[in-house]
Order: C-alpha cells, then structure tokens, then sequence
C-alpha cells in the first residue's frame, strides 16, 4: 500500500479523533455520562427498527430542533433538523428566550412526528418519512402560552396530544385528528397536583403497557427537580403518580426531562438533561427496570422504586456493535452545504455567507449590523456552535477584507455575558481587539472593549480556551504556530434557555451597507 496514503489516513485519523473532545463509549464495553456533555435541551427519543432518534430544544437558534441518530443510545451524530426557519417575520432577527421548546417526537404508520410549542406563536407539527431528510412543516394551533405537546395513537386509532402551559402544568389532553393536524376539542384536565408535583411540564406519552396508559413527567424545577412516571387504565385519568428518578446522594442535579425507550432486545432506557448552567442542559442516559408496573430509572440500591442517576453502566443490548461516534463540531469548509453542527441567531440568509469548498473556507460577509455598534446581542448572522465538553479549544484562521472602518470577524464566546476577540479595521490599519457584552438587569448594555493591540496584517489565527471552571482565555498568532494570549480569563456564561455557545461572525457596526468580508480557513475543536 502507498507511504503517503497510508500517511494521510493515519493524519485524518488523528484530526478525527481530535475533533471529538467527549466520548461518552469507554471501548469496553460500558459507557459515562452524560452521554452528550453538550446543550441538548428537553431531549426526546424514539427507536424505529434499528435505529435511534433524539430531538431537542432550539430556541431562538436557527435552523432549528436538531434531529441526532444513534444505533446503541450512546453513540450520536446529527443527520438533519425539523426546520429551517420558523414561519413568522420576527425570527428574522434574533429572539431569544423564544422558538422551539421542549419537542417529543413519535413514529406511526411510516411518519415520524415532531411536535412543540413557541411560547407565544402556537402549537406547531413536522413530519416526514425519512428523519434525515425534509420536514413538513404545519401550525396546528395559533395559541399562546402552551408549552411541552406529545401525540398519542390509541389501540382503536384515536389520535390525542398532550401539553402543558407556560409556567409549569397542568396537563392537558386533547382528542386530535387522525393526521395529526387538528385538535377535536378544548382539551381537558387530566392530572394536576402542586404540592405533590410542582412545576410539572416536558409531558411525555410513554408505551401501553399491562392496559394501562402512561406519561412521564418531570417536576420540581430544572435544577432542582426529579422524574415522574403518571399511570392510568382510562386515559382521561384518574391517574397515579411516582417518582422513578431523583439526584439523591449523587452530583447529578435535577435529572429529568427527557423520554424512555425500549430496545430491540427489550431493555428500557431512560435519556434526560442535568442542568449544568453555563455548559446548557447536558444528555444523560439511564438504565430502566420495571417493578411493580412502574419503570425504575437509575440504580435504585435501597430498593424504594426511586433510582438514583449513573455514572458508568454496560452499554445498552441492541444486538450487536457499533463504532465510536460524537455530534460534529470540527469543520474545514470542504463541503457544498454548511455542516449540521453550525446555528444561527436568526433564521439563515444565503447573503450572509458564502462556501467555497475548493479552496476550503467560508466567506462571512460583513453585515450591517448597527445596533449598539454592532452589539452581537442583535446580530442575528452569528454562525455558532454548541460548547462541546467541559474543557476544549476552538481555532481558527480569519483573512479580513475590510471596506470601511470598524469592520470587524474574529471568534466569540455567545451567551447573556459574551467575549470576542476579533480583527478590526481602524483608521490607522488593523488591530486586534477583545470586547465583551453584557445582559444586565433584563437589558443589553452597550458592548465594551477590554484591550486590543496593532497589527499589520489582515490574516491572523484566533484561539479561545475554554477551561472546565467555566472560564475563557482568548489567544492570536500571527503565523499559526506561535500564540499570544491577550487579555485575563472571562466567564462564561449560558444565554436565555440556551447553554453558552462559541463561533464565528463578521460584523459591519454601521447602517450604511458593505462589501467587506472575512474567509475562515478552518475551525477545529481540540483538547
């Protein structure tokens, strides 16, 4: 075999192994949690023959929901999302706090479906045939203040949706059409209990079983809160109640939210988030025993029926193998279509960007963003990814072609406190420049800028460390090898329902429009 083939393999081998920071597969055997150390809000999971689907919360992150597939529940790539935009004019410019919450997503007579709620602009459906391909996109309810829907498919065909209201429960059921596309009637009660089950939402229709109905639940609070297991023989109820999953002794705070599954094999498993603030709500999976008619997530060692969460467990029994696998973080900029690691703060604009796969780059162009000049809180063309692990650094190499002053592409760290550090046109030439950006008292203040320093050249590599105290410490180089490191450690912090996100930009602070631009060769995640 040739020296140099074997030699280029061997080196993408190391930069694919690189790329991946966590990797929840140990190789033996046996897995850690959380399976995903990555934002994956409210996430939901159904298995269809062989394969696994996880959907989760996007927010005001677009496009949006993220479809993920796995064939053994612990190793996970994204293969597409449920929309590219939502269908109203105000996700053209960024929302945050809004968009997508908590989505479940079902399979049934050869469609998947994907239900959620917008805090104020409905109840929205997707469905398709293939989960890695299109969505169709439909508003079943233009209703406010709903939060967390789940359809069900009765033994007779009867189609119901389950949801709660913003603020926590009750829970609510409705008969829907058989399509999924229209609700029958007003909805009624089925379980509400706030001293028991306090701040109960992420309503989850679980499988049949033994003639009774069931739907998970969690209560308590994102942080502080535990699982629940709600059964009933009617499905109008009345219904029981039972906690399956709580923090107990463990450092697993508030481990709930998410959906239950079976395997080929006939295993049940449990996936859910830990809040873990500035990281957003990270992806555990449990193991799940039955007993007594309820399901036991976790490890339950005093034998109560309440688990406790999992470190270290064997791997789920699906049958067979597979290999290790992580969502993409990485990117060389070879590909014709933008990679599905990559989000923006608004709904996408094909001016915003251009890929040049030959030459391996992407052009941001520098867009008027004027706002507070240029404040990234109302920039909507941030092209940002999921912090990925609880330490890493992220690099890449920027080529400014500024048209006027104050143009400006580097690196940021995104959340309701941000740092950047970026390559700004002056008068008198180019420097490098690191701001920040506050969200104070409910209001953006006015970006600042921390430091900066001269540099004659319009090409220059940027890297920021982010360090497992939830900190960041930003670098530049001027030939790729030797960096600098500028200014002190920064915090960093999630956003409005989101975990903290890191990326690329290029930004015109003025409203008079550019042809300025900025080419990034690469951005790679290492350790």
């Amino acid at each position: 075999m040739n020296k140099t083939f074997i030699f280029l393999v061997l080196v993408l081998l190391s930069r694919l192994a690189q790329a991946q920071v966590w990797i929840p597969d140990n190789g033996d055997g046996t897995y850690k949690n959380p399976i995903i150390y990555t934002d994956y809000s409210d996430p939901d999971v159904i298995r269809v023959g062989d394969n696994y689907y996880m959907v989760a919360s996007s927010f005001t992150c677009q496009p949006g929901i993220p479809v993920l597939h796995s064939k053994d529940l612990v190793n996970w790539k994204i293969i597409n999302y449920v929309y590219s935009t939502l269908p109203f004019d105000r996700y053209q410019k960024p929302q945050h706090g809004q968009g997508s919450w908590a989505p479940s997503i079902r399979y049934h007579k050869g469609r998947y479906y994907v239900y959620f709620c917008t805090p104020e602009d409905g109840l929205f459906m997707a469905s398709t045939t293939n989960p890695a391909q299109k969505w169709e996109l439909h508003v079943v309810q233009n209703v406010g203040n709903w939060e967390d829907p789940c359809p069900f498919w009765d033994d007779d065909g009867q189609a119901y949706l389950l949801h709660g209201r913003v603020g926590a429960g009750p829970a609510i059921l409705h008969k829907m059409s058989s399509n999924g596309k229209k609700l029958l009637d007003d909805g009624k009660l089925i379980y509400q209990d706030d001293k028991k089950q306090p701040t109960l939402e992420g309503f989850k229709f679980m499988e049949k079983r033994d003639g009774y109905y069931y739907f998970a639940a969690p209560a308590g609070g994102v942080g502080t809160g535990w699982q629940s297991v709600f059964r009933s023989r009617n499905i109008y109820g009345p219904y029981e109640d039972k906690v399956v999953l709580e923090q107990g002794k463990t450092n697993i705070n508030g481990p709930h939210q998410g959906g239950f599954v079976s395997t080929q094999t006939g295993e049940w498993w449990f996936i859910h988030f830990q809040d873990k603030d500035a990281y957003g709500r990270i992806v555990h999976l449990q193991p799940v025993t039955w007993k007594d008619g309820w399901p036991v997530a976790g490890q339950d060692a005093d034998g109560d029926g309440t688990g406790e969460p999992v470190l270290t467990y064997k791997k789920p029994n699906v049958g067979k193998s597979y290999p290790v696998e992580a969502p993409q973080t990485s990117d060389d900029f070879s590909q014709p279509t933008l990679g599905l690691q990559w989000q923006w703060h608004a709904a996408p604009h094909k001016e915003w960007y251009t890929l040049n796969p030959k030459s391996g780059n992407i052009r941001l162009h520098a867009i008027s963003a004027p706002t507070d000049n240029g404040s990234l809180f109302y920039a909507g063309n941030l092209l940002l990814q999921k912090v990925t692990a609880p330490a890493f650094s992220a690099t890449t190499k920027v080529d400014l072609k500024a048209e006027n002053s104050g143009e400006r592409a580097g690196l940021a760290v995104m959340g309701n406190y941000y740092t950047t550090i970026c390559l700004e046109k002056s008068a008198s030439g180019n420097r490098v420049v690191l701001s920040e950006g506050k969200r104070q008292d409910r209001k953006y203040l006015l970006p600042q800028e921390l430091t900066s320093v001269d540099v004659n050249t319009q090409a220059i590599w940027f890297r920021v460390k982010i360090n497992d105290d939830a900190t960041c410490s930003y670098y530049y180089s001027i030939d790729g090898n030797s960096y600098k490191e500028i200014g002190d450690r920064y915090k960093v912090e999630k956003g409005t329902w989101i975990g903290a996100k890191v990326g690329i930009f290029c930004i015109n602070p003025s409203i008079i429009s550019s042809k300025g631009y900025a080419d990034f060769d690469f951005f790679a995640v290492t350790k």
